[in-house]
């Protein structure tokens, strides 16, 4: 007991000299204990969390990594769950070493729920840069592995990172993490704080004290580079992070250009979030009636809270049946006197509409023909409107309504419509196309 109340009290000294260091010597001295191995041990395997054994797993790590550092109680399922894991717009990553779960976090997109960090700091600043934001939030490493420079925890970030620009469709990552964390961040990813000062009271973490802070994924590689461009390959996180491919990562299957990875089926709610916890009896009569909006297919029904009246808001049942994608797709609109040509980018769609992005203006209230890419060899072409735009002269979000869904749209929205995980989409495609 006194060797570690002694090497505790030794700590705390070394902790507060630290902080007298000027700000730019502690930040070096962060970056000088970067060892990012572009070569993991092949035991390492970096991959979603789909399984109750994998999700088991990651929520139990977290559990024991949040109650040992005082952000939260004791739960008497051994577990962390929250509502936010029930979502299919969250996404779980787990790091898996010879078949044990090591190493874990969670990206959380923006839903009917929005973000745990958004009730206490302002995202405005970060919206108005345009681009989908995802909380990364209920990250843990094994204790066995914190002190191996690095060896769970930078190929879970790279993991992250990949994930997120390649198949999450996110810009900026959002983080709400303890004052003495944040500068780790700041140091070797470059997040930037959302506000000067520190919130001392965040419920999601116990009432621990936060710092908010982003990170514009549009922006890191240059940012990365500059810093990183130069020092050798273990301490070089612009090719990490930007260049290198790691054969341990196991990337998600996926016929459609959709952007999440739901793994949640109803059984696997009933387990987490009714048997093993009492997530979804706790929730307010608000939140099971927003549950309710996002799972409404007849399978779900019987595993979520009941509520007291039926949910009649149009908006959730709207926002609930776009579905989010990232399909490249080309405009063509015919004149008597030209034909011009305009690259967009489905961000979501639904059976008679979608909504897009363009970096060139569009003619509003104009038929068109479209060309839209819904996935690798799936191409639908179609006519379709510009109803609704950004400013005059400028490029932006549009909005747009079809004439008429040609078979590719239909197959898809159908298989959508069918399915909440994966699994079930691909099920569904593989059905529908024979």
């Amino acid at each position: 007991m006194k060797n570690s109340e002694a090497r505790k009290s030794l700590r705390q000294s070394l902790r507060q000299l630290f902080s007298f260091l000027p700000r730019d010597a502690r930040f070096a001295i962060y970056r000088s204990f970067v060892d990012c191995n572009p070569n993991p041990d092949p035991r390492l395997v970096l991959k979603i969390a789909e399984t109750k054994e994998e999700l088991e797993a990651c929520f139990k790590l977290l559990h024991d990594a949040y109650v040992s550092s005082g952000f939260m109680r004791p739960d008497p399922s051994g577990m962390r769950v929250t509502i936010y894991h029930a979502l299919p717009t969250t996404t779980t990553l787990c790091a898996k070493f010879d078949g044990e779960v090591v190493g874990t976090l969670s990206l959380i997109r923006e839903s009917l729920f929005g973000f745990p960090l958004q009730t206490i700091f302002d995202l405005t600043p970060v919206r108005q840069l345009h681009g989908n934001l995802a909380e990364v939030s209920a990250l843990a490493v094994h204790p066995k592995f914190r002190k191996t420079g690095g060896a769970i925890l930078f190929p879970l970030m790279k993991f992250m990172y990949d994930y997120c620009t390649t198949f999450f469709d996110t810009r900026h990552l959002l983080i709400a993490v303890n004052p003495n964390r944040i500068e780790m961040y700041e140091s070797l990813l470059f997040f930037q704080r959302l506000k000067e000062n520190t919130v001392d009271n965040y419920d999601f973490a116990n009432g621990a004290p936060a710092v908010g802070a982003s990170l514009d994924l549009y922006k890191a590689p240059e940012v990365f580079e500059k810093t990183y461009g130069k020092k050798r390959f273990n301490k070089n996180l612009h090719n990490y992070f930007v260049k290198t491919v790691l054969p341990n990562i196991q990337v998600p299957s996926r016929r459609y250009f959709t952007t999440n990875d739901p793994v949640m089926t109803p059984d696997l709610l009933d387990y987490f979030f009714n048997q093993r916890t009492q997530v979804f009896r706790d929730l307010d009569t608000r939140r099971k009636s927003l549950l309710h909006a996002i799972y409404e297919l007849k399978p779900y029904q019987h595993v979520l809270p009941p509520v007291p009246v039926a949910m009649t808001d149009q908006e959730m049942l709207r926002q609930h049946t776009r579905y989010s994608v990232k399909c490249p797709g080309t405009l063509t609109v015919q004149s008597s006197i030209i034909q011009e040509s305009y690259d967009v980018v489905v961000t979501e769609l639904s059976e008679f509409g979608f909504k897009a992005v363009s970096a060139m203006p569009l003619p509003v209230d104009t038929w068109c023909d479209a060309s839209i890419q819904l996935g690798k060899t799936e191409l639908s072409a179609l006519k379709v409107m510009v109803v609704r735009g950004s400013e005059e002269g400028t490029g932006g979000v549009y909005g747009f309504k079809l004439a008429e869904p040609d078979l590719p749209w239909r197959k898809f929205v159908n298989a959508m419509s069918q399915g909440t995980t994966y699994d079930d989409l691909e099920y569904a495609t593989r059905f529908l196309a024979t």
